[in-house]
């Protein structure tokens, strides 16, 4: 059995739920937005989840910002000092710092939690696609999701060729919109609401470039994944949009330009 396997019927049990409630209050069982709304549950269900540890990752980016002079100065202290005895007094220093500001290590963890359910949902759908019964997903969800379409292009075909323009408008359209939203996310929202002071010129480089390969990964992966997933990733990312948008405008970064543009109409206020 896949490692990624109660995953995948952990997921199967959310599609096929919200499929079967809808279905029940009179819903086309084969009609893409029923399961188009049964894809975009699985996005409320598993972004409401990990809201914890979102306001976690928040906070721990103040506690890191906040803690980054002493860190800078600690780090001049010691510069050059290779000895043993050096090297631990630094690293208990450090572990002082971070403890006295309250900065965590599982910052990043909501995204950590994020791929396996990105790659369990490639693989049910992709399974789903096949006439695969998967979980609680039986033999006639599947044949009812091999009819839904969006835009007259079938949830589960993929790839940007296929039955005239219509199509191609259609996968491109989910793609683009993707891509943009993944895009405006993490050069306006996030970049702005992380404090770039200090940071090396390599990482730097590299923060710049990220919107860039996330929008262009977006597009790429288009002509290969299900138009169903292509649908999954609009409504996360319309959701991860609007949560960073909550957190960059209130709860902004010390020593981010989202922070000092915050502070200017107090500043012009005073």
């Amino acid at each position: 059995m896949s490692l990624l396997a109660p995953v995948q019927h952990a997921l199967a049990a959310v599609v096929a739920g919200v499929h079967s409630g809808l279905t029940s209050l009179g819903a086309d069982p084969s009609s893409g937005a029923t399961w188009c709304l049964s894809i975009a549950a699985v996005v409320v269900i598993v972004r409401t989840a990990l809201l914890p540890l979102v306001v976690h990752g928040v906070r721990n980016a103040h506690a890191a910002a906040r803690a980054r002079p002493h860190l800078k100065a600690l780090a001049a202290e010691y510069r050059g000092r290779t000895d043993a005895e050096a090297v631990r007094a630094q690293m208990a220093a450090r572990r002082e710092i971070s403890a006295e500001h309250g900065m965590s290590r599982l910052g990043c963890l909501p995204l950590l939690l994020q791929v396996p359910i990105w790659i369990g949902l490639y693989h049910l759908l992709r399974n789903v696609a096949d006439g695969q019964a998967v979980g609680a997903l039986d033999g006639d969800q599947v044949a009812s999701l091999a009819r839904a379409t969006i835009g007259g292009v079938h949830l589960t075909g993929h790839g940007y060729l296929g039955s005239g323009s219509g199509h191609l408008a259609v996968v491109l359209g989910l793609a683009g919109t993707a891509a943009v939203l993944s895009f405006v996310t993490q050069r306006y929202l996030v970049q702005t609401n992380s404090s770039a002071t200090d940071l090396p010129e390599s990482m730097a480089t590299a923060q710049r470039i990220v919107p860039f390969v996330s929008a262009g990964g977006m597009l790429l992966a288009g002509g290969v994944v299900p138009v169903a997933l292509l649908f999954y990733w609009a409504c996360g990312g319309l959701w991860t949009f609007t949560q960073s948008a909550v957190v960059w405008r209130f709860f902004p970064t010390p020593g981010s330009p989202a922070a000092a543009r915050r502070a200017e109409p107090a500043s012009v206020a005073s």
